[in-house]
């Protein structure tokens, strides 16, 4: 008796298990599916990090912003400059990002050697770790860029974002902290 009883638990946890993973594919799913592209523009209020910020300023001079699209769908999104240095502040990034892409407009070369993600979202679980990984595979294979940092607010969910993904934090600002991602 006893023996027919555990072979029913086993087979049950099997089926479970199948049913679970199957779960978890349809889950994910998309994510095997999606592109990152880059955007023309993006709607700021759906950015919980730097909404104030329009899309004359994300795709000023030295600026991109870049999406995971999905069937026609973006489900992340993911903004840039371009600089030389890293920034401290908002501020601090238009200065750097603008003279970057001044000097190397007058040089005819691509732009500057840090690429500074300054905000991210995901509007789909497991949006914004698939953009972070697309945009690290981007960085890699560029011919100008060899770092990528963060310009992060000051808080727990940015903090443990940027760890979870494996990123360092290199230093802590006035009103923001910086993450390197290492591109090797």
């Amino acid at each position: 008796m006893k023996n027919i009883f555990n072979t029913r638990i086993k087979a049950r946890l099997r089926k479970n298990r199948q049913v679970l993973n199957k779960n978890i594919d349809n889950f994910f799913g998309w994510v095997k599916g999606a592109k990152l592209v880059e955007l023309k523009e993006c709607n700021p209020e759906e950015d919980p990090v730097r909404p104030e910020l329009d899309n004359k300023f994300r795709t000023g001079y030295g600026r991109k912003i870049f999406g995971v699209e999905y069937q026609g769908e973006i489900h992340a999104v993911m903004c840039f400059a371009y600089t030389n240095a890293i920034p401290k502040s908002v501020e601090e990034l238009e200065k750097l990002s603008t003279d970057a892409f001044l000097q190397t407009a007058m040089r005819d070369q691509s732009g500057g050697q840090i690429a500074i993600a300054y905000t991210v979202w995901s509007k789909k679980k497991g949006g914004g770790k698939l953009i972070v990984k697309e945009v690290f595979k981007k960085i890699k294979k560029s011919n100008h860029l060899n770092r990528l940092v963060t310009l992060s607010p000051l808080t727990e969910m940015a903090t443990n974002f940027h760890e979870r993904n494996g990123a360092k934090l290199i230093q802590i600002n006035e009103t923001t902290q910086n993450f390197e991602y290492k591109v090797m």
